[in-house]
């Protein structure tokens, strides 16, 4: 009986859900050595574990030779390395994944978003969190709560009360619901 990419995927997403991203690479490279077919699906896995550890290095490896291959990313493999790069609070790499995501083909989506955002404001960078925001307003993305409270927050941080404010007044134009942490930030 011959492995194949589908039963390597299950087991990384079981390393996902275990966060196994240590064994998540090493099936990777398993899968190369033994010429199994690697996809899509299975580096999204695999960029997940990493993600999911904070093992953003690791996940931006796994994006390159993604990208560097025959096979295209999508929503998932671009969301799951931005989130990493976020966690990881590598902004640059974060808005830099998230601009290769809005120029390509790929739809933008508040997961994405939010991890972008987020990453601008642990480094206290609220012009490119707003930049982010409007940008995924253009391209018709309708924010959630939490893409909303990541933008909200990021103005607090750098007193910009006015832009908070302004945030908050839309975020009822729109019909998105606030909560605690949208009241406090704003």
């Amino acid at each position: 009986y011959t492995l194949n990419c589908y039963h390597y995927g299950a087991v990384l997403d079981a390393c996902t859900s275990a966060s196994a991203w240590t064994k998540a690479l090493q099936l990777v490279m398993v899968m190369q050595h033994r010429n199994v077919e690697r996809n899509t699906v299975t580096f999204n896995a695999a960029i997940s574990a990493c993600e999911k550890h904070g093992r953003w290095e690791n996940a931006c490896q796994l994006f390159r030779k993604l990208a560097g291959g025959s096979l295209e990313s999508n929503e998932i493999t671009c969301g799951a390395a931005i989130s990493a790069c976020e966690k990881g609070t590598e902004w640059q790499r974060s808005l830099r994944l998230f601009s290769v995501m809005a120029q390509s083909n790929l739809e933008l989506d508040n997961i994405a978003g939010s991890s972008a955002i987020s990453a601008c404001e642990k480094d206290n960078l609220w012009g490119n969190a707003l930049q982010v925001f409007r940008g995924m307003a253009q391209r018709g993305v309708e924010s959630n709560t939490i893409t909303s409270n990541a933008v909200i927050s990021a103005c607090e941080k750098r007193s910009k009360w006015r832009n908070a404010l302004h945030l908050f007044r839309a975020l009822a134009l729109r019909k998105v619901l606030a909560n605690t942490i949208t009241c406090s930030a704003a």
